[in-house]
């Protein structure tokens, strides 16, 4: 399996990509839950089909180009394929030196925006980016490498790799998280994400509020025709409360607006209103 990645990753990131969206479109057709769900997703976020239609080949894009991105070699920069819009947040949040925390959402290409920053201002200050480790034990193996390059260094979802975040922020350093994903039982709270409860992550918050850090959103937009990528970056939206389900309210709707940006680079697809087995969907109704 790892020598069919290298040789995806010798493709141009055009062909990937058109490779992608016809994967994208296959993985559509063929499964009826994922359709659903799709479909679901984005009609609870208020969307009609001409506007997130387009998510369909865009999920199929983003696995194509794991491969180039996970396996280019280190001495080869990712910088000739990003743009930067909004770099003067970056600048002005290390400058003040209490730490950066980015929060992105599953949109557009998030695995380039780690990268993209390490090489940006990781002589600046490193940046530590948390992740959910596969099942499969070869793809756990090639996160592990694919992920750790020059100043960026990728920690599981663990208590230890929330330790390491803390740390790096009172360093200073950055942090990426995906605030939109599911998180492990008893690490949420129940909080409308498009209106509709969803078991939602305290730890962005967390990090925010116990290290004093920036916060920063960003993503990065996958432009058509393997043409590169565009890192946007954008303050947070007023201050976090203090009350756990307010402060993750706080975060979603801050996701819901990089989402609405461009509904058709979202992974609608995604089980965001999974419920967690020792926290069921009734109980959101309660709270």
């Amino acid at each position: 399996m790892t020598t069919l990645l290298r040789w995806f990753a010798g493709l141009s990131l055009g062909f990937l990509h058109l490779l992608g969206g016809v994967l994208g479109w296959l993985g559509y057709a063929l499964s009826g839950s994922y359709r659903r769900r799709m479909v679901e997703n984005a009609a609870q976020a208020g969307l009609d089909s001409p506007a997130w239609r387009p998510a369909i080949a865009s999920a199929g894009r983003m696995v194509m180009e794991l491969p180039k991105l996970w396996l280019r070699p280190i001495d080869r920069s990712v910088l000739g394929l990003v743009r930067f819009e909004g770099e003067a947040l970056v600048a002005r949040a290390l400058e003040s030196g209490r730490g950066v925390l980015l929060l992105t959402p599953h949109m557009g290409c998030f695995e380039i925006t780690a990268q993209a920053i390490a090489e940006r201002w990781g002589t600046q200050q490193p940046i530590t980016v948390l992740y959910r480790p596969a099942r499969q034990a070869w793809l756990r193996r090639l996160e592990e490498t694919a992920r750790d390059r020059p100043h960026l260094q990728a920690v599981p979802a663990t208590l230890s790799g929330v330790r390491q975040m803390i740390r790096a922020l009172r360093r200073g350093e950055m942090v990426g998280l995906l605030p939109d994903q599911v998180p492990p039982d008893g690490m949420g709270v129940w909080a409308p994400f498009f209106g509709k409860p969803a078991y939602t992550m305290t730890l962005a918050a967390r990090l925010a509020q116990q290290t004093g850090a920036t916060l920063l959103l960003t993503w990065g937009e996958r432009l058509p025709r393997g043409a590169g990528y565009v890192q946007r970056f954008f303050e947070f939206p007023g201050a976090l409360p203090d009350d756990p389900t307010e402060a993750a309210s706080a975060v979603n709707r801050a996701m819901e607006q990089l989402i609405l940006q461009c509904p058709g680079q979202y992974l609608w697809g995604y089980n965001r209103y999974k419920a967690p087995r020792e926290h069921p969907a009734d109980a959101a109704q309660k709270e």
